[in-house]
């Protein structure tokens, strides 16, 4: 599957007719797909790479070590998620087996207090560094793409700086292990679901058994890997906010063919960004007209996730 792919540094560094014209280029894949691939954001390639190496060696860490870093709470927003804990195709349709990865998740890391409010691993010690300089690279593009959106949806670049000025931001650093043993039936490294919030930023790896995206004829596809880039997608809360003008895309991440030799582990690192939780999310001026009535009701942002994340989590591990 091919997926857009849009060069944004024209519209951080130039001028306004360079940057309607990535704005263009932007809207476009997400009223078709719901899905694009980003080059120049000017998240340096180092981090990126720094950052993969330790979250792996973090993963490589026994079973009762990452145990420790489990949260008590049951919808579990931050820490260790082990092997089992989530099955992200509930919210779609009802029981389903447990996802095949295991996660390591900061919520709102970018906040004051966000060193007592998340769990961090003492292992390997560049890992807390390496996530906080991540987080700061994560507001900043989470910034350009807030403007960057509000131009492509005919509104004022500066249209959601209230609701961005604070943004939620999840970052969720996702192992898929080797399968030893096959899935069962219906079980996926990650089933098929929608995002819960505005716009996701995926950085992943080449491994195989990777992100899946529906079409619209609802095939399966696989769009290929960009070096330094990142997948942009439209989640729940954005189609929302856009009337549907833009697309909340069904995608999974399927797992590897098992006639391959060698490893087929595979490593994703995963910003969820959106408006301020405590937002209201209502439809878009540019969005709605006589012949395109509102289709849902406001929501307050924070409410919306936290339900949809109550919902994907099985109660104890591997149930």
């Amino acid at each position: 599957m091919k997926l857009a792919i849009v060069d944004i540094a024209p519209f951080i560094h130039g001028d306004a007719s360079a940057r309607r014209k990535v704005a263009r280029a932007f809207g476009e894949a997400f009223e078709t797909t719901g899905f694009a691939v980003i080059t120049g954001h000017g998240v340096p390639e180092s981090l990126a790479g720094g950052l993969y190496e330790a979250v792996t060696d973090f993963f490589g860490e026994p079973y009762p070590v990452k145990a420790g870093y489990i949260p008590p709470e049951q919808t579990k927003g931050r820490g260790y998620l082990p092997v089992g804990i989530e099955s992200v195709a509930k919210t779609l349709s009802g029981e389903t087996p447990p996802d095949l990865c295991e996660a390591l998740v900061f919520s709102a890391p970018h906040r004051p207090g966000a060193e007592a409010a998340n769990i961090w691993p003492a292992e390997p010690p560049r890992l807390k560094r390496l996530v906080e300089d991540w987080t700061s690279a994560m507001v900043t593009l989470t910034g350009h793409l807030a403007e960057l959106s509000a131009l492509a949806l005919d509104l004022p670049e500066d249209y959601f700086a209230a609701a961005y000025a604070d943004p939620a931001l999840v970052l969720r650093f996702v192992n898929y292990p080797d399968q030893i043993e096959p899935p069962r039936p219906g079980q996926m490294r990650y089933g098929e679901h929608h995002d819960y919030g505005a716009l996701t930023i995926l950085r992943q790896d080449t491994a195989p058994g990777g992100l899946q995206v529906k079409d619209l004829d609802g095939v399966w596809k696989e769009p290929g890997v960009v070096p330094d880039s990142f997948v942009i997608n439209v989640g729940d809360l954005m189609a929302r906010w856009t009337n549907n003008r833009w697309r909340s895309t069904l995608h999974r991440v399927s797992n590897p063919d098992r006639g391959l030799t060698g490893s087929t582990r595979r490593l994703s690192l995963v910003a969820f960004t959106g408006p301020n939780e405590r937002s209201e999310v209502a439809c878009l001026p540019s969005c709605t007209d006589a012949d395109h009535p509102p289709l849902f009701e406001p929501v307050t942002a924070g409410d919306y996730i936290r339900a949809k994340l109550t919902a994907s989590m099985q109660l104890t591990p591997g149930t």
